[in-house]
């Protein structure tokens, strides 16, 4: 028989009969290889152990240990789930089961709803499946054959996404009495699959696609060994603990309504005092740097958002009115407003940059199924800003924004990552000036020396963007910070300066967020702090606490001085002990507790405890005022 020669990842080659597998391969090198082997790569693609090798191929083994492992693992999971499923329930219709960042999951089509009982159910049988050890075998079929083999198994929407593939032939997998289609790679086994849970169910439309049927959603997660899966959980249990939904209401910061509809958050007076610190130190950062204070009007003429782009490619997302016979558009973005500032005079090439801010709130069409506490809500406050220049000022100014960023994230002691969105498919604008905007913002973040990726093809409908991304206490990532480069609404808007050689001339618009959206932000504060904020940031930063009645008048004095120096101080006089007091301003996470007994009341200080118990020397009520002022300072 005939040899071929294939190439390993450290370029040593190795020569195999012809017709070897990649699993023939992993043998060939060692027991130990072929025993830890899931699947393969050839020429840079990922493959099934059972696929045949050529001649001169460039092959990888994949182990536990590669990159490319947990992906290969979950999506083999979420097939023998979709297998319990189909033994357990026989009437349910499979439809799709991809692995995704956090595990897996597959929909269903079924007229009963499944329960958290069922999902135990399913789980139990999964275990029975994979002890089993049934092989997964892939085959290639004509499209026809498939249709006819799913059809015969009643399973249309398989039928339907053949049909929609439009190609001669697709693979289709199978394990015991399971079959389903798929590009594959899977484990050899279902032996392989060692660490899994099902997590919730949730409800989601065929397709993505409000007009079709509403199917169920199974998720769950699958690990390489039991350590790593119960340490996942472990951090999902802690993310339960922070959630910014629950904190929300036992904090008493915000709520949500029926009565007022979804998506549009309520803020009581902590919560709003907590917006209101965070938008004061955005004011003064954004003075610091340079930036102009603006506020635009909440609605503008719909034919504004038709010269904008946004009627044609974003309306689906906007709310709209009509006032004296004339339609309006309610606002889901501030840079209308920002560039109607900027043509109501002449403007010189010797005023740019100009870059206007603005705490704006915005509204958009969220769909329903998709709203989240306050980290998606159809009502939300921007700290938007848009930055106008020269184009030969436009390396300046984008730098200046992702420093702008470093220096906020450092505050709060977020880490963060970058990427660059590129021109989406739905977009306006030439293509030269797409070209321009890009090669600016990657020249920037070549220069920024950070890490990024490249995103394709996610960029706004009007121009590419750097997105920024922060990481939390828990590891997880959130979409705050964004800077966009836009070359096409000035243009649509004419836009103009008068530049140094008397010509007019169009300037660029820098389209930026820091925080991004101030609902989302506190949401993702709350659940990093777990509702402990640091002192500069806590709504409530001191309660001033009585032993007996006797001290209410004392404390009256005392916190009438602490609110008057500024200090966010509430009281606690009731006629309780004080151990009932204390506990419930730790509840509340209250930085400090002020305690005032006889001793306090004789020597006309108080006695500060800090929320995790510890205490502080007496000390007098200035002197509280000066030491918060010191550590509010620690966040510069």
């Amino acid at each position: 028989m005939a040899a071929i020669t294939v190439i390993l990842p450290d370029n040593s080659s190795r020569e195999l009969q012809s017709g070897a597998t990649v699993y023939d391969l992993a043998a060939s090198i060692g027991a130990g290889l072929a025993k830890a082997a899931l699947a393969g790569k050839i020429n840079g693609l990922l493959v099934d152990l059972s696929a045949a090798l050529s001649d001169g191929a460039r092959v990888e083994i994949i182990t536990e240990k590669s990159p490319e492992a947990l992906e290969i693992i979950r999506h083999s999971t979420s097939h023998l789930m979709a297998q319990a499923v189909k033994e357990l329930f026989p009437q349910a219709k499979v439809t799709i089961g991809p692995a995704i960042e956090t595990g897996f999951y597959y929909d269903f089509d079924m007229d009963k709803p499944f329960t958290p009982d069922d999902l135990e159910r399913i789980e139990a049988k999964m275990a029975e499946l994979a002890s089993a050890d049934q092989k997964i075998v892939r085959r290639e079929l004509s499209s026809a054959d498939a249709v006819s083999m799913f059809d015969a198994m009643g399973e249309p929407y398989k039928t339907e996404l053949i049909n929609d593939l439009g190609v001669e032939s697709v693979s289709v997998y199978s394990q015991g009495s399971f079959a389903d289609l798929c590009r594959g790679p899977h484990l050899p086994s279902t032996s392989r699959i060692k660490a899994f849970k099902l997590l919730s169910i949730a409800g989601a439309y065929w397709r993505g696609d409000e007009k079709n049927r509403m199917l169920q959603r199974i998720y769950g997660t699958a690990f390489i060994d039991k350590k790593e899966l119960d340490a996942y959980l472990n951090r999902l249990e802690e993310a339960r603990r922070r959630d910014h939904r629950k904190l929300g209401r036992e904090l008493d910061l915000f709520s949500f309504s029926d009565e007022v509809g979804a998506g549009f958050p309520i803020w009581h007076p902590k919560g709003a005092m907590l917006r209101m610190v965070l938008e004061d130190f955005e004011r003064k950062e954004h003075l610091k740097r340079g930036y102009d204070i603006v506020v635009g009007p909440q609605i503008l003429k719909s034919e504004l958002w038709q010269r904008s782009g946004h009627f044609d490619n974003y309306r689906e997302n906007m709310y709209f009115t009509e006032v004296d016979e004339q339609s309006y558009g309610i606002k889901p973005m501030n840079c209308l407003a920002h560039m109607m500032i900027y043509k109501s005079q002449l403007r010189s090439y010797r005023d740019l940059p100009l870059r206007f801010f603005e705490l704006g709130t915005v509204h958009r069409h969220e769909r329903a199924g998709v709203l989240h506490g306050l980290m998606r809500v159809r009502c939300f406050t921007q700290d938007d800003a848009h930055i106008l220049c020269m184009p030969e000022q436009l390396d300046a100014e984008i730098k200046g924004v992702i420093s702008f960023v470093s220096d906020v994230m450092a505050i709060f002691g977020f880490e963060y990552e970058m990427e660059l969105s590129t021109r989406p498919e739905k977009s306006i604008g030439s293509d030269a000036d797409w070209v321009q905007a890009t090669d600016a913002l990657l020249s920037a973040l070549k220069d920024s020396g950070r890490p990024y990726e490249i995103n394709e093809g996610d960029g706004a409908f009007y121009g590419p963007k750097i997105d920024i991304k922060l990481r939390d206490c828990l590891d997880r990532r959130w979409q705050c910070a964004t800077i966009q480069c836009d070359f096409t609404l000035p243009e649509r808007f004419d836009l103009t300066y008068v530049a140094s050689d008397g010509e007019r001339k169009r300037p660029v618009m820098v389209h930026r967020v820091i925080l991004g959206s101030i609902e989302r932000f506190i949401g993702v504060l709350i659940e990093h702090f777990a509702g402990s904020f640091p002192l500069w940031l806590s709504p409530v930063q001191a309660v001033v606490v009585t032993v007996t009645d006797s001290q209410i008048p004392y404390a009256q004095t005392v916190y009438k001085h602490l609110r008057e120096a500024g200090v966010r101080v509430q009281s606690d006089f009731r006629n309780e002990k004080l151990g009932f007091k204390i506990r419930e301003a730790q509840l509340q996470k209250v930085p400090y507790m002020l305690v005032i007994g006889e001793k306090e009341v004789e020597q006309q200080t108080i006695t500060p405890r800090y929320r995790d118990g510890k205490n502080l020397p007496p000390m007098k009520p200035e002197e509280f005022v000066e030491f918060v002022v010191q550590e509010s300072k620690q966040y510069k």
